[in-house]
């Protein structure tokens, strides 16, 4: 009489990077650490600078009239941040391109967080290209007139669809990075065990609320402080002080 076998259990976790696949090995290592360093440091810095128009018009201003007096900024910002961005950006969509699902047929936790992963990739994404073409290639130069930054995101909210766009592109942002950091953890094997992986998860979890609420609290400050049109032409362009 044939014995019946059973099924091996799969043990939950994240696998871990594994050498000797080529140089695609190489290519999702520099995937992996760029979602971290140097585009998470900037993710950060971005969403605490952004944070300074809750406090209204002259106090943003100023915090983008500063970055950009920062030495070698164009250099420093195609180097460590829009090179790895594309990157990252671009990679990601490939994997995002030849990977496949599993959600349907096995709907564990692990596989919904993935995908999730993987789409709001996509859409934080799709919402850098547009925030930096408007900000960078649009109306005023706003490295040389700092002074209407605040006035020129908030024209862009007159737009009730980039209202929803920017709240989907702060959600996205926040928990692709923060999950990435997790999976970061996991796969580089900073957190072993099942333990580590639950309590860094909360750590997550946090961050994502923390990096969601500045995001809110900077959307707030275009909402409620008023800025005339007028600043937005390059003859009426009030100086930062």
């Amino acid at each position: 009489m044939a014995s019946t076998a059973s099924a091996p259990r799969i043990k939950p976790g994240v696998a871990p990077l594994r050498a000797g696949e080529g140089y695609s090995f190489l290519l999702r290592r520099l995937h992996s650490l760029s979602g971290v360093v140097p585009i998470g440091a900037f993710l950060l810095e971005h969403f605490i600078s952004n944070a300074e128009a809750f406090k209204g018009p002259d106090a943003y201003n100023a915090q983008v009239k500063f970055l950009n007096s920062l030495p070698f900024v164009t250099g420093m910002e195609l180097c460590f941040i829009w090179l790895p961005i594309l990157y990252h950006g671009l990679y990601g969509v490939y994997i995002w391109w030849r990977g496949e699902t599993n959600v349907g047929d096995y709907p564990w936790q692990g596989n919904w967080l993935y995908t999730a992963q993987r789409w709001t990739g996509i859409v934080a994404f799709a919402y850098m290209i547009q925030h930096t073409y408007y900000l960078r290639f649009t109306g005023i130069t706003l490295g040389e007139n700092p002074g209407a930054s605040f006035a020129k995101v908030q024209h862009e909210f007159q737009n009730p669809w980039m209202i929803f766009f920017y709240c989907a592109g702060i959600i996205a942002a926040s928990w692709h990075f923060s999950y990435g950091l997790w999976l970061f953890a996991a796969k580089w094997g900073i957190t072993t065990g099942e333990k580590a992986r639950q309590r860094f998860g909360y750590v997550c979890v946090v961050l994502a609320l923390v990096l969601i609420l500045l995001g809110g609290l900077s959307m707030n400050g275009f909402f409620r402080f008023q800025t005339p049109d007028k600043i937005l032409t390059t003859s009426n362009v009030v100086p930062t002080p």
